[in-house]
C-alpha cells in the first residue's frame, strides 16, 4: 500500500518486515509456502536481480529536476514501491518484449504481453533502449509468486522467482500502463499475502458457454487470482460430457474438447481450475438416471437430490465419474462437495432413516450414527481422489463433530456458512489444525435470485468490511489462526438460473471480484477509498 509520494506505508505486521528485509538485504522469512501449499502463507518478495543480460539491469533514474514517482495504480496494489526521478517506460518505435537468456520458459508469458501491448516479440535477443525484459531468478529466497518490476535508462526488467510471479509482473505493466500511461520510475516488489485466490461459478443449476468462461478466466487474470472453482454437477444439471455415464449428463453440457480450451487457456494465465462434483448430496441430475440409488427414508420416500451411501452402488458409481474426469482435469486440487446431505438435515437421522442408522450400528457399534457414514463416504472419495494425485476439498458443513469418524485431515475445508444444521464455527476446524479456505456467504456469496435471504454482494463491503481472518458472518478469528486460512473464493450461485443472464452475471461480479483480489491479494486496510478504488478498477478492466 502506498502513499502518495509512493513510499510504501508498511504497518507494524510480518509483511512490513518481510519486505523491509528484503529491500535491504535479500532475506526471507523462514517456512514460507507457495501458492499451493497446504499451509502457512506466501507473503514475501523476490529482492531485485541483475538481468543476465547486457547492459545489465536498468538503473532507476535520480535526476533531481523529476519529482519522485509514485506507485503504478493496479488492482490489486502493489505491496512495495521503491520511487526513483525519472520518466518512467511506456511503449514507443522500436519497443520490443525479450526475454532474457536462459528464461526461454518465459515465451508465453511474454508473447502474450508483446500482444496486448501491441509491440514485438523479439525472443532472446539483447536488450536495449526502449525494451521490456523478462527473467527468471529461481534462487530468489522469496515465495514462487513474487516478483520485482525495476524501471529506468528507459527499459523495465520484470524478474518472478517462476513462470507465474513473471506473468504477475506483466499484469502489473499492463494495468499500470491503462491507469497511468506509463510503468513509473523505480523498484516493485510484490507477492501475494495468500496462496489461494479464487472465482468459483457454479454451471451446474445455469449452464454457461465455454467463451463466457474463458472471458472469466482472462479478467480474472489481470487481478491475479490463480483458481477457478467449476461446480459442474448438481440436482439440476451435469454439466460436462461423460464417456463412462452419458446418461447423466444434460442437454446444455460443456463439451470435453470445451473443456480442455478452458483448462489450456488457464494454464497459460497461470490459473488452477478445481472441479467438483458434489456427493452424497446434491446429486439430483444424476439420480434421474438412477433412481433406484436413490436415499429413502422410512416412509419411503426419496430423499430430493440424495444418494443412498448405504448401497455399495451408489460409491461404485461416484468414483467412476471422479476417476473419469481425473484424466480431464490435472489440476492440484479436487473439490468433493459433502455439504446439505438432506438425511440429516432431519430432526432425528436414525428414526427417519432405520437402514442407514443399523448399518453404521453395524459398522461403528452402539453409538455409531448417520453422520459416521456421511464422514466415511467423505473419506472414501478423498481416497480416491487422492490416489490420483489430487488434495481433497470440502465444504465445512461436511465436517461434523463428536462422531466416530473424522474428515481426514489432509481435507481442506472450505468454509461457507454457519447457518446450516450442525454447522460448527471456525475456531473449530483451525483450532484442530485444519487448513481452512473462506467463502464467507455474508461477503462472498453471489447467488442468482436472492433466495433464502441473500443479497447481492457489494464491493464495497468486501473492501471496507472483509479480509481472509472474517470466515463467518462479520467477526474475524483471532490472529493466531492467520497460518491456517490458505486464502479464498468468490462464488456465483445459481439457484434462481433465470434472475440474470451472463452478461448481467459478468457485470455484477466485477467490483465484488476485484475488492475479493485486493484483500486477498493485501488484507491489510488499503490506501484508496471506495470511490477511488472502484474507479480504478474500471479503468485497469478497460470498462
Amino acid at each position: 500500500m502506498i502513499g502518495n509520494a509512493g513510499a510504501p506505508r508498511i504497518r507494524g505486521t510480518a509483511l512490513g518486515a518481510v519486505l523491509l528485509t528484503l529491500a535491504l538485504g535479500g532475506c526471507t522469512e523462514s517456512g514460507t509456502a507457495g501458492p499451493d501449499s497446504g499451509t502457512g502463507t506466501a507473503r514475501t518478495s523476490a529482492s531485485p536481480v541483475s538481468s543476465p543480460t547486457v547492459p545489465g539491469p536498468p538503473s532507476p533514474g535520480t535526476d533531481p529536476r523529476r519529482a519522485l514517482s509514485t506507485a503504478p495504480a493496479t488492482v490489486p496494489a502493489v505491496a512495495r514501491h521503491d520511487p526513483a526521478r525519472g520518466p518512467g517506460w511506456k511503449p514507443g518505435p522500436g519497443s520490443r518484449v525479450v526475454v532474457a537468456p536462459g528464461a526461454g520458459r518465459l515465451a508465453d508469458e511474454a508473447g502474450l504481453l508483446a500482444r496486448e501491448l501491441g509491440i514485438p516479440y523479439a525472443g532472446t535477443a539483447p536488450v536495449r533502449t526502449g525494451d521490456i525484459e523478462l527473467a527468471v531468478d529461481a534462487e530468489a529466497a522469496a515465495g514462487p509468486e513474487s516478483y520485482t518490476i525495476r524501471t529506468g535508462g528507459g527499459r523495465t526488467l520484470i524478474t518472478g522467482r517462476d513462470e507465474a510471479g513473471a506473468f504477475y509482473g506483466t499484469r502489473t505493466v499492463k494495468q499500470a500502463l491503462r491507469s497511468g500511461g506509463a510503468v513509473p520510475e523505480g523498484t516493485v516488489t510484490d507477492a501475494p499475502a495468500r496462496p489461494q485466490r479464487g472465482l468459483m461459478v457454479d454451471i451446474a443449476r445455469k449452464p454457461f458457454s465455454a467463451r463466457w468462461i474463458e472471458d472469466r478466466l482472462r479478467e480474472a487474470a489481470d487481478l491475479k487470482i490463480n483458481q477457478f472453482g467449476l461446480h459442474f454437477s448438481d440436482d439440476q444439471g451435469f454439466r460436462i460430457e461423460s464417456t463412462t455415464h452419458p446418461e447423466v449428463v444434460s442437454a446444455e453440457r460443456l463439451t470435453k474438447a470445451e473443456v480442455r480450451r478452458i483448462l489450456a487457456l488457464a494454464a497459460s494465465l497461470h490459473i488452477t481450475v478445481i472441479p467438483e462434483i458434489d456427493s452424497p448430496g446434491h446429486l439430483g441430475a444424476v439420480l434421474k438416471a438412477y433412481p433406484g440409488l436413490r436415499l429413502k427414508d422410512a416412509a419411503g420416500r426419496p430423499v430430493p437430490g440424495a444418494v443412498d451411501i448405504g448401497n455399495p452402488a451408489s460409491a461404485r458409481l461416484v468414483d467412476e465419474l471422479l476417476r473419469e474426469y481425473a484424466e480431464l482435469f490435472d489440476g492440484r486440487y479436487w473439490h468433493l462437495g459433502g455439504d446439505e446431505y438432506q438425511a440429516l438435515t432431519r430432526k432425528n437421522p436414525e428414526a427417519s432413516f432405520p437402514e442407514l442408522a443399523a448399518l453404521a450400528r453395524e459398522q461403528y457399534g452402539p453409538a455409531g450414527r448417520v453422520a459416521d457414514l456421511a464422514t466415511r463416504w467423505v473419506n472414501d472419495r478423498a481416497a480416491v481422489v487422492r490416489a490420483l494425485g489430487r488434495v481433497p476439498k470440502a465444504w465445512n458443513d461436511g465436517f461434523f463433530r463428536g462422531g466416530r469418524v473424522a474428515v481426514d485431515r489432509d481435507v481442506q475445508v472450505e468454509y461457507w456458512t454457519g447457518k446450516e444444521i450442525g454447522a460448527r464455527p471456525p475456531e473449530e476446524y483451525l483450532e484442530e489444525g485444519r487448513p481452512v479456505v473462506n467463502l464467507n456467504d455474508e461477503y462472498l456469496y453471489y447467488v442468482l435470485g436472492e433466495p433464502n435471504d441473500f443479497t447481492y454482494p457489494t464491493g464495497r463491503r468486501i473492501y471496507e468490511e472483509w479480509t481472509p481472518l472474517v470466515l463467518r458472518g462479520t467477526r474475524p478469528v483471532p490472529g493466531r489462526y492467520e497460518g491456517r486460512i490458505l486464502g479464498a473464493r468468490f462464488a456465483v450461485w445459481c439457484d434462481l438460473a433465470g434472475a440474470q443472464t451472463p452478461e448481467q452475471v459478468a457485470r455484477g461480479i466485477a467490483l465484488p471480484l476485484a475488492a475479493t483480489a485486493q484483500k486477498v491479494w493485501d488484507e491489510r486496510a488499503p490506501a484508496r477509498s471506495w470511490p477511488e478504488f472502484e474507479t480504478l478498477a474500471r479503468r485497469v478492466a478497460g470498462s
